[in-house]
This record gives C-alpha cells, sequence and structure tokens, in this order.
C-alpha cells in the first residue's frame, strides 16, 4: 500500500472502513483472522523510531497501532490510557509503544505533524498524540488541514516549519513503511491493535481488561 500527501492508494484488495465495534479496519479478501505472528516481526521498531514511554525493563510491554482519525483511538487515549499511564506506565510496571497505522491522508498529517512537533522526544511525541486524540472531533472535520496548521502554530511551529514537517517524504516514507510492516507481518487490519506481550486485543477495551491481561502476563 503507498500513499502520497495528496491520496491514500491501497492495493486493489484492500478497503477502508469504519464500523461500530470499536475499531476501523482495513479488509483483507480471502483471508484468515488472528493469524499467528513471529515476535521478532512485532520487535521490529518502526523505521521513524519507536515512541515509548515507561521503563525500558517493565515486565509487561503494550504495543499500539492507531490511526490518527480512528475515533475509538482518540476514545481509547481519552478515557482509557491516562488510567493505564498512572496506574501501571508511570509506576514501571508497562512499557507503551505507540506506533502509527494512518487509514488516510488525514492521519498521515496528524502523525507527521507529531513527530515533528515532538522531534525524538518520546514524551512530547505522546503529549501531541493526546492532544490530536482530545480535539480530533474538531480538526478532523473543518478543514483539517488548516485546523492541523493551527494545532501546528501553537505548538510553535511557523508555517514555513508547518509546510516543510508535511511535505517531508522520508517522514512519509517512514509512516508507509511502518504500515506495512504491521498490515504485511503482523495482520494488522484494524485499529486500535494492541499487542500485550505479544498478544493481540482488538479495538476499544475498557480499563479492566487491561488490567485483567497485564495481571496475566505478571503472573506468567
Amino acid at each position: 500500500m503507498a500513499f502520497t500527501r495528496r491520496h491514500f492508494a491501497g492495493a486493489a484488495a484492500v478497503t477502508v472502513a469504519a464500523v461500530g465495534a470499536g475499531t476501523w479496519w482495513l479488509k483483507r479478501d480471502g483471508e484468515a483472522a488472528a493469524p499467528k505472528i513471529d515476535p521478532a516481526d512485532l520487535a521490529t521498531a518502526s523505521p521513524l523510531g519507536d515512541m515509548a514511554l515507561g521503563a525500558a525493563n517493565a515486565p509487561v510491554t503494550i504495543i499500539e497501532y492507531a490511526s490518527m482519525t480512528c475515533p475509538h483511538c482518540a476514545a481509547f487515549h481519552r478515557i482509557v490510557f491516562p488510567e493505564l499511564k498512572a496506574q501501571y506506565i508511570d509506576t514501571g510496571t508497562v512499557r507503551f509503544v505507540f506506533r502509527e497505522f494512518p487509514i488516510d491522508p488525514i492521519a498521515a498529517t496528524g502523525a507527521m505533524l507529531a513527530r515533528c512537533m515532538a522531534k525524538d522526544d518520546a514524551k512530547k511525541y505522546h503529549a501531541a498524540i493526546d492532544g490530536l486524540f482530545a480535539t480530533q472531533d474538531k480538526w478532523m472535520d473543518n478543514n483539517a488541514a488548516d485546523q492541523l496548521r493551527g494545532i501546528a502554530r501553537q505548538a510553535g511551529l511557523s508555517d514555513d516549519s508547518f509546510n516543510a514537517c508535511v511535505a517531508d517524504q522520508k517522514l512519509l516514507a517512514g509512516l508507509q513503511q511502518g504500515r506495512d510492516h504491521a498490515f504485511n507481518k503482523l495482520k494488522v487490519d484494524s485499529t486500535p491493535t494492541f499487542f500485550v506481550n505479544g498478544r493481540r486485543m482488538v479495538g476499544t477495551r475498557p480499563f479492566d481488561e487491561f488490567v485483567a491481561m497485564i495481571e496475566l502476563n505478571l503472573r506468567a
């Protein structure tokens, strides 16, 4: 799959869909769900570098694949993530990794902006992601490009810096490569998709389900 600044061109067998079960997904023709994955493929960091919060030696690692225009991803970051961060990430139990899985051009632009706003600072990156998710309904449905430009200004980026950011083909290619790796190797086809110590969780889940999965891994 490839996308550019002006369009999102999926493979012929893939369509983008919004569903009511807590996920946005890319439909695969003729492929089975919940396939086995190679742990080495899951451990492969984003080509742009993984953005992680929490202790590097935490006993549980949660990897999230999300799209900036996915409302279910936004709901997770507004409702569940703050509790997860306070109780498990900040206490050293969980290492949380966010990996971009843009499903449309606006999502790609939002992800690029978060990278540019944060540089290589993971805490600033997660703050940018959380801020974009918190205001998703405002910037996504009302001239997204101008709205994102305004967010960039508030973060201290000039219009020239914003334009350079969203025109950065290396950055765009990194997003595409990371998404394609997740789609082809990890069989990620919906957002949000989580891997908790390698165990797949798909869609919006309540905090209690994350607690159960984390505690299960801690007892293992």
